[in-house]
């Protein structure tokens, strides 16, 4: 019996421990729009961007892979996709432009030691 308290103890504690470990994902007023930092399970920010009052994307949105390198900049106005996006993976990057919420142009380059190589026509 007391072998099975002291189990229960130590996986009570443990839970407790991992449960004050998890970031929680914050959302700030600021000014006419929210400010959203989004974690990932293992604490380190997922992505970073603002909303409007009524649930909209809105401005700059960076996302983040679990390691904190960042994979995406997206730009938003009011709900729609605008802008040029950028997203990074290894030694690639691609830029995606925007228009009326639909892609216009897609660019794509890979990154070498010594030179990069755009992979466009």
């Amino acid at each position: 019996m007391k072998k099975i308290f002291t189990i229960l103890a130590v996986v009570f504690l443990t839970s407790v421990a991992l449960a004050q470990e998890e970031t929680k994902n914050t959302y700030v007023l600021d000014g006419d729009v929210i400010k959203a930092t989004i974690y990932h399970n293992n604490g380190m920010i997922a992505q970073t961007g603002y909303y409007t009052i009524d649930n909209k994307l809105t401005g700059e949105w960076v996302s983040y892979d679990i390691n904190g390198s960042k994979t995406a900049v997206a730009q938003y106005d009011n709900g729609e996709k605008v802008g040029t996006w950028v997203f990074f993976q290894g030694n690639s990057k691609r830029e995606v432009s925007y228009d009326a919420s639909r892609i216009a142009q897609v660019k794509t380059w890979t990154v070498t030691d010594t030179y990069v190589v755009s992979n466009n026509p």
